[in-house]
C-alpha cells in the first residue's frame, strides 16, 4: 500500500521500524500510547498513528496539528518523556523461589513513587525446564532504575530470598 493515509503497520513491522520488541510495541497499544485497530486477533496501525509516536518526544512537531492522543507525557512533565525498556534474567531459580519474587517485584512496581502517570509495568515469565526466570520493566527511566536496585539487592549474596546456587531447582 503506497497511500500516506491508508497505509497500515503490523505490530511486528511497527517494532522492527523502532528497534523495539514486538511485546514492547503490544504493550503501547494497549497502555494507550500508540493508536491501533484490531483487525481479527492482530492490531494494525496507520501510519499516522505510527508517525505520531514517533513525534511524541519533540518537544515542537514538525507538522503543526493535533496533540498525538495517547502520547503525551505525563501531566506533571513538560517536555520529553523517556522511557526505559530492561530485561533481567535469573538462572538456576526454582518455581517457589520464582513465584515470591514475581510478587515482590510486582508489589515494589505497584507502590513506586506513589503511583506516578507513568507507573512502571512488570511482566514475569518462568521457563521452568530451564529453571530461568526473565523479568521485563517498562517504564520512566529513575523509577526503573530504582527497581532495578532493589533486585539487585535483593538478588545480592546474603539474601535468603532465592536459594543459593544448585537449591531448590531439583525437584524430582
Amino acid at each position: 500500500m503506497e497511500s500516506d493515509d491508508r497505509e497500515l503497520y503490523s505490530v511486528g513491522e511497527v517494532a522492527e521500524r523502532l528497534g523495539l520488541h514486538v511485546r514492547t510495541v503490544r504493550n503501547y497499544v494497549r497502555d494507550g500510547r500508540l493508536k491501533a485497530v484490531r483487525i481479527g486477533k492482530q492490531y494494525r496501525i496507520s501510519r499516522a498513528d505510527f508517525e505520531a509516536l514517533t513525534r511524541a518526544g519533540e518537544s515542537v512537531g514538525e507538522s503543526a496539528g493535533e496533540e498525538p492522543a495517547g502520547a503525551k507525557p505525563p501531566p506533571s512533565r513538560r517536555g520529553r518523556y523517556v522511557e526505559v525498556s530492561s530485561i533481567v534474567q535469573i538462572d538456576s531459580v526454582g518455581p517457589d523461589a520464582a513465584s515470591r519474587l514475581s510478587t515482590f517485584v510486582t508489589a515494589s512496581a505497584q507502590s513506586a513513587r506513589g503511583g506516578a502517570a507513568h507507573s512502571l509495568r512488570i511482566q514475569t515469565v518462568y521457563d521452568k525446564e530451564r529453571a530461568r526466570m526473565k523479568i521485563v520493566v517498562l517504564g520512566e527511566a529513575a523509577e526503573t532504575a530504582d527497581l532495578l536496585t532493589l533486585l539487585d539487592s535483593v538478588l545480592g549474596p546474603g539474601n535468603d530470598l532465592l536459594p543459593g546456587e544448585g537449591e531448590g531447582t531439583d525437584r524430582g
